[in-house]
C-alpha cells in the first residue's frame, strides 16, 4: 500500500498544471519543423544568407575600382583579374555584381518594411473599427489599386532623384496595399475570438488592441507577405533600372547593369547579361521559396492551434 501511495504521489506531481496538455508541440516549435521539412525553403535560406555575405563581406575580400572608368580595360573577358571581365567602362563586373547586389537587398528590405508598417496598421485598423471608416479605408485603397504603379513610381523618382533611401521610400509607400487588404481580413476574424471580447470587457483601449492583441496574432500573415514583398521589390527595382530610371552613378543595381549589357550580348560580351541574370532570379526565386513555405508553415500552426 505504501509502495502505491508513493507512485500515485508521483504521478500526481509530474501531471501538468492547470489543464495542460503533454504531447503536442508548441505552435512555433511545430512551425520550425514544418518549415525545415520544406526542401526548397532550406535551399531559399541557403542561396540568401549566400548572396548576403556574397554582396555585403564580399567586397573586403575581392577589391575593384568601381567609380573611376577606365576605357582601356573595357570589355575584356573573364580571366585573371577579373573573374567575370569588365563592361563598357572597364568596370569589375563580379565587384559590380556585388554592388548592385547591396542596392537591390537594401531596397527590397528597407521598402518591405515601411509597407508592411503601414498596410499592417491601416488594415488593423480598418478591420477593427468597422463601419464607416473601413469602408473610407478599404475604397481609398481601391482607388490606389487602380493607379498604374509602374507609372507613379516612374514620375516620383525622376523628379526627386533615385538614391537607395528615396526609392525604399516611394516603393514602399506604393506598396503597402495588399499588405492592408491581408491584415484588415486577419483582424476581421481576430475581432470575435474571446480574448478580444475579454479584453474589451476589461476596458481595453482601441490602441492597446490593435497593439497588443490583434498585429501580434496577424503576424504570422504579415511576416509571409514580407518575404513576398522583398522579392517584389527587388523585381520592381530591376524594372525601373532597366527602363533608365534606376540609382544614378556611383550607385548601381542590378537593372542598370541588365539595361546595360543588353546590346552587348548581341557583340557576344556574355558575361555582362548572364552572371547578373541569374543573381537576379536566384535571389528573387529564394525569397519566393521562403514566403511559400512560411504560408505552409503558418497554416499549420494555426490548425494545431
Amino acid at each position: 500500500m505504501t509502495n502505491i501511495g508513493e507512485h500515485s504521489e508521483e504521478l500526481l506531481l509530474s501531471s501538468p498544471e492547470g489543464g495542460q496538455i503533454q504531447g503536442p508541440r508548441a505552435g512555433w516549435r511545430l512551425a520550425l519543423s514544418s518549415f525545415v521539412e520544406n526542401k526548397l525553403a532550406v535551399a531559399g535560406v541557403g542561396i540568401i544568407v549566400f548572396f548576403l555575405a556574397f554582396c555585403f563581406l564580399g567586397p573586403f575580400v575581392y577589391h575593384s575600382n568601381q567609380i573611376q572608368t577606365n576605357l582601356i580595360a573595357a570589355y575584356q573577358s573573364p580571366g585573371k583579374g577579373h573573374p567575370l571581365g569588365t563592361d563598357a567602362n572597364g568596370f569589375d563586373e563580379l565587384g559590380r555584381i556585388m554592388k548592385g547586389g547591396q542596392a537591390a537587398i537594401e531596397i527590397g528590405l528597407f521598402s518591405s518594411l515601411v509597407a508592411t508598417v503601414i498596410g499592417t496598421l491601416v488594415g488593423a485598423v480598418a478591420g477593427l473599427l468597422g463601419g464607416i471608416i473601413d469602408a473610407a479605408l478599404m475604397r481609398f485603397v481601391d482607388v490606389l489599386l487602380s493607379i498604374p504603379l509602374l507609372f507613379v513610381i516612374l514620375i516620383v523618382s525622376a523628379h526627386y532623384g533615385a538614391t537607395v533611401v528615396r526609392l525604399s521610400l516611394i516603393i514602399g509607400a506604393f506598396s503597402w496595399l495588399v499588405s492592408a487588404r491581408l491584415v484588415r481580413g486577419e483582424v476581421l476574424t481576430l475581432r470575435v475570438r474571446d480574448f478580444v471580447l475579454a479584453a474589451r470587457t476589461m476596458g481595453a483601449s482601441r490602441n492597446r488592441l490593435i497593439y497588443r492583441h490583434l498585429i501580434p496574432n496577424a503576424l504570422g500573415v504579415v511576416i509571409v507577405n514580407i518575404t513576398f514583398q522583398v522579392a517584389d521589390s527587388i523585381n520592381f527595382l530591376a524594372l525601373l533600372g532597366f527602363l533608365g530610371f534606376g540609382l544614378n552613378y556611383p550607385q548601381v543595381d542590378w537593372g542598370d547593369m541588365l539595361s546595360d549589357a543588353l546590346s552587348s550580348l548581341q557583340d557576344g560580351y556574355w558575361w555582362l547579361v548572364y552572371p547578373v541574370g541569374v543573381c537576379l532570379v536566384l535571389v528573387v526565386m529564394a525569397f519566393n521559396f521562403i514566403g511559400d513555405a512560411l504560408r505552409d508553415t503558418v497554416d499549420v500552426r494555426l490548425r494545431r492551434r
